[in-house]
């Protein structure tokens, strides 16, 4: 009997220990959970005696290669709540001095509750009811903020555009997407970061440090003054100012020039591979991307069939044309192909190719390379792209001899990236070996791709790109890699925009390129290009369209020797290279060298601001 009494009395010993170390363990569990893991309970308990007013840094500002301001900040003030903190009060009212309707305001409030459309949202934490008010309008409803509990407002910086031009280059800033938010810490809803252009390649230098000031509450949550005066307050840090390569009056005539034009414009210093100028065309003020209606604006313009939003200076992938055969010539050379010295015979084309027979115009033959070049005979460099593929003596199979010509044009900066410090840059296209055997069945000659020899065909290259080879010839044989951005306040710029890429054409053979590009201007396809006082080189480009009307190219570079400037002209749909390519190029180069366009060129200007040329969009 008394041992069964002992053992009951054990049993009950042991429950009674165990029950009282699970409710301890549950208590421990729980306030681990809301001091650590939850940080609801911390909000609650922090707001109650603090409000963590977030102070944001002045965002870098933006300048251009001659110190004109571009891009500056101006306050702006965004309406925030704590949901927690709201009574009672006159929506009316309320509504009345931010002139918004009731309607706005309760499907707002509702936004902000909805966690699908407000991640991270908290009663506790600040959110924002609305923005960008300017300094009256925020000024106004200081006035009644006695009236509002719950709300208060805060400054933060807007970006305003003091030219209404390069719109593309300098990009624009707007709300952060829920991808920032999960990548980088530094982002919150409602926060804005760069978008597109130099703000988006360049927004961990512009944006600067978020600072961070604690107010005492009272005991009925009004706000006191700085907890422990302000020494746990942190100062914002201002971003780092940015000094562009561009050239603004420049940019701002060429812009001119491409009204009613669709198109690009590219200016390289060959030296530096500083980008002077870079059009794209439609485009448009920078400044619609401001303020509330950015919305409104973008929508618009994401819709237009001429796509104003698409950087067709390194997005628009185009078939170069008759600009492409420098680089063929380069090719051929240092393949031993042909010296400068060799003729080929044109009879008004190339008489064969299984796809098409380049035709060509009238001109002297035979001719040599730098004749070839001068009148841009189709004929030479297909017999050129001939040798080079279907001669077994100098490579075993057409798909070895082909994957030589590409990665020379791979050297050259066709197919890749160049690796502008600008987003969204297009490689372009150079098909390998691998695509014609995959179409043909293994079973190809150059007569199978004979329009690639004059740039036709599969070859894709961007404005860029083409800007690019000019910029190499003239070098004779090298480029630094094109970039926007001239310097960092206090840093230095990556080393791939200051060192000098070698291409592996030798030296040697670039003079031969140049020197049919200078007889080009002088007596060939670029006569449009020459003057006295200036010694240009050039090459024109008819782009063949099978969707509309040709394209207008053409690519150069002055002075002849050592060179300080090099350009492309890409127009849609604008025919001969020498109709309104060649016209744009000699004022964009007058303007570079003289600061004005010369008497002799003031038709030219006439003209060119006159032509409209209307795009074949489908």
């Amino acid at each position: 009997m008394r041992k069964s009494r002992k053992i009951i009395y054990e049993l009950r010993q042991n429950v009674i220990i165990w029950a009282v170390v699970c409710i301890i363990t549950i208590f421990a569990a729980r306030l681990f959970y809301l001091q650590i893991v939850d940080s609801e309970y911390k909000n609650w308990a922090d707001s109650n005696a603090f409000l963590n007013k977030t102070l944001y840094p002045a965002r870098g500002v933006i300048y251009d290669r001659n110190d004109n301001l571009l891009v500056y900040n101006q306050s702006i003030y965004d309406i925030m709540l704590i949901m927690r903190e709201i009574q009672p009060f006159d929506t009316l009212d309320f509504c009345r001095t931010l002139d918004i309707t009731r309607e706005y305001f309760e499907k707002r409030m509702l936004e902000i509750k909805d966690r699908r459309l407000n991640p991270g949202y908290s009663v506790y934490t600040p959110q924002v009811f609305m923005r960008e008010l300017s300094g009256n309008e925020s000024g106004i409803f200081q006035e009644k903020l006695y009236k509002f509990p719950g709300f208060y407002v805060q400054t933060r910086n807007m970006r305003n555009y003091r030219f209404p031009n390069a719109p593309l280059v300098l990009g624009y800033t707007g709300a952060v997407s829920k991808r920032e938010i999960e990548n980088d810490n530094y982002y919150v809803p409602e926060d804005f970061s760069g978008q597109t252009g130099v703000e988006r390649q360049y927004e961990h230098i512009l944006r600067g440090e978020k600072g961070i000031e604690i107010l005492l509450r009272d005991a009925h949550g009004r706000i006191k003054g700085k907890y422990e005066d302000g020494i746990h307050d942190k100062a914002p840090i201002a971003g780092k100012n940015l000094k562009l390569s561009i050239d603004i009056e420049l940019q701002a005539f060429a812009e001119k020039l491409m009204e009613n034009k669709t198109g690009s414009i590219v200016m390289i210093e060959p030296e530096t591979g500083e980008i002077l100028c870079m059009v794209s065309s439609p485009a448009y003020d920078p400044n619609l991307f401001v303020g509330r209606q950015r919305g409104n604006n973008f929508a618009v313009f994401n819709t237009h069939p001429r796509k104003p939003l698409m950087d067709r200076s390194i997005m628009g992938r185009y078939p170069p044309g008759s600009t492409f055969k420098p680089a063929q010539g380069l090719v051929f050379l240092q393949e031993g192909v042909i010296t400068p010295q060799k003729m080929y015979t044109c009879n008004y084309g190339y008489p064969l190719g299984w796809e098409g027979r380049p035709k060509c115009h009238e001109h002297e033959s035979p001719l040599n390379l730098i004749s070839a070049l001068a009148t841009s005979c189709n004929a030479y460099f297909c017999w050129g792209l001939h040798d080079m593929l279907d001669s077994r003596r100098r490579y075993s199979t057409i798909q070895e001899a082909y994957n030589v010509w590409k990665n020379h044009m791979t050297s050259l900066g066709y197919g890749i990236q160049l690796g502008i410090d600008l987003p969204s840059e297009s490689r372009g296209t150079i098909p390998n070996s691998q695509f014609y055997d995959d179409r043909n069945r293994g079973r190809w000659s150059s007569g199978t791709i004979i329009s690639t020899a004059i740039g036709q065909g599969e070859i894709l290259a961007t404005p860029l790109q083409m800007c690019n080879l000019a910029a190499i010839i003239s070098n004779r044989g090298y480029y630094i890699t094109p970039h926007v951005v001239k310097n960092i306040e206090g840093g230095e710029l990556d080393s791939r925009y200051t060192t000098k890429k070698w291409t592996d054409i030798e030296p040697i053979h670039f003079d031969a390129i140049a020197e049919g590009m200078r007889h080009a201007v002088l007596h060939g396809t670029c006569t449009g290009l020459y003057m006295n006082d200036l010694e240009v080189c050039g090459k024109t480009g008819t782009v063949e369209n099978s969707q509309g009307r040709d394209h207008s190219a053409c690519i150069a570079f002055a002075p002849y020797l050592n060179p300080a400037i090099a350009i492309c002209v890409f127009i849609e749909n604008g025919g001969f290279g020498s109709t309104i390519s060649i016209p744009i190029a000699r004022l964009m180069l007058e303007k570079y060298f003289y600061n004005e366009v010369k008497p002799e060129s003031k038709w030219r200007e006439e003209y060119v601001l006159n032509t409209v040329i209307t795009p074949y969009i489908f």
